[in-house]
């Protein structure tokens, strides 16, 4: 049986499926960037296998994200039990989040596309690293959400810590970038071609966050 999570804004409107299912699509949402952290991690190790593993594990979350986005969508429809104003609030905090597992989707099938590849060690560090800041961008988006209602303070200030640690990422990813040309002239260029893409995506994920955690501190300063 999954942890309950204690989304205080949720308990307060779980009065429809719509919001059972929200609450399932953000736990996912947020399940798909940890499984990506940890494929970065094995493909790091040359860990194939172990990797592959946990892409695939990451393409049936997202695979779940998105029927929960499509079922959210037509329970809220009805909409019958909700305040038209915390109903599409619930939608745009959903299709964000949906946004966001995309993207880590799309970074999951590059590394699975790189794993005959020659990367170097360096490299395959440097992405690592931004994985591991995604996580702690997530984590810190997650617990943002959590205090909505109960402390918008405490909410409006972790969203704005997701913006500092987006900031890094993108920094690492400029730093990962101007390593191709140290690295251009005995890489794959097709593999680099995926490797560049690759980085965009997490790059791209860490961005939705950012957007979703400027999202969240409206939300707080409406609490």
């Amino acid at each position: 049986m999954a942890e309950k999570k204690s989304y205080e804004w949720f308990e307060q409107r779980r009065k429809t499926i719509g919001l059972e299912l929200a609450h399932e699509q953000i736990t996912k949402a947020f399940d798909t960037v940890t499984l990506l952290h940890k494929a970065t991690k094995c493909f790091s190790e040359k860990n194939f296998s172990e990797a592959k593993k946990y892409i695939d594990n990451l393409y049936n979350a997202e695979e779940e994200v998105d029927k929960l986005r499509s079922d959210t969508f037509m329970e809220l429809s009805k909409g019958a039990a909700l305040i038209s104003d915390y109903r599409e609030d619930l939608l745009h905090l959903v299709k964000r989040l949906d946004t966001l597992a995309d993207h880590t989707k799309d970074a999951a099938r590059c590394l699975e596309m790189l794993s005959e590849a020659e990367i170097p060690q360096e490299l395959s560090e440097k992405t690592v690293f931004m994985t591991s800041k995604l996580v702690e961008t997530a984590q810190t988006l997650r617990s943002s959400i959590e205090k909505i209602s109960a402390a918008p303070n405490e909410a409006i200030k972790e969203a704005k810590q997701v913006g500092e640690i987006e900031q890094a990422i993108d920094k690492e990813y400029l730093k990962t970038k101007n390593l191709f040309i140290k690295y251009g002239v005995n890489m794959n260029c097709g593999a680099m071609v995926i490797f560049d893409d690759l980085i965009e995506f997490i790059e791209q994920a860490a961005d939705m966050c950012a957007d979703t955690a400027d999202y969240i501190q409206v939300l707080s300063s409406r609490e």
